[in-house]
């Protein structure tokens, strides 16, 4: 099986859905965020307070390659806004967008200290995030899956549906 690459804005379930789809598929599973803090000995939201977002950006970067032994791989929000990290996904598996409004967002990550780009920006300048992310996901994925009011069950057996008819395909 390819490597399964998870992609989504922040809060968009990509560690609980990946989880839960490595576990059913008995697959291994990485999250390049984790990786970071593993690989930096601290939390992300550190990072970008010390270093700043384009370190941060770096090491995300670095993670993404370290997760080619894995099979399912959630990666961070902001993975895609470099053009090196869409096309590693794209050429070493297969790319899933979470999909999710922006509204469902906003409410799961009101009360999530643990996002920089989220916390110290005002509705407006998440709702520009949100925005210029989007037609990059849209681009880069290989398969689009709508996560608005579906439970996580529902969502990986529409991973799952779509992996086995990729992979029935190639």
């Amino acid at each position: 099986m390819k490597p399964i690459f998870l992609i989504g804005f922040m809060g968009s379930g990509k560690t609980t859905i990946g989880t839960e789809l490595a576990q059913i598929l008995s697959c291994t599973y990485k999250d390049t965020d984790h990786i970071v803090e593993i690989n930096q000995g601290c939390a992300i939201a550190s990072i970008f307070a010390h270093e700043g977002e384009q370190a941060f950006r770096d090491y995300e970067s670095y993670a993404l390659k370290q997760t080619i032994d894995a099979q399912i791989i959630s990666t961070g929000g902001g993975i895609i806004e470099r053009s090196e990290n869409r096309h590693f996904m794209k050429n070493n598996g297969i790319v899933i967008y979470l999909q999710t409004h922006f509204e469902d967002i906003n409410m799961r990550l009101q009360q999530d200290p643990t996002r920089p780009l989220w916390n110290h920006n005002d509705i407006n300048e998440k709702r520009k995030l949100f925005d210029k992310r989007l037609p990059i996901y849209e681009a880069c994925a290989d398969y689009i899956v709508d996560t608005h009011q579906r439970s996580v069950e529902e969502i990986v057996k529409d991973i799952k549906e779509n992996i086995l008819m990729h992979n029935h395909k190639t």
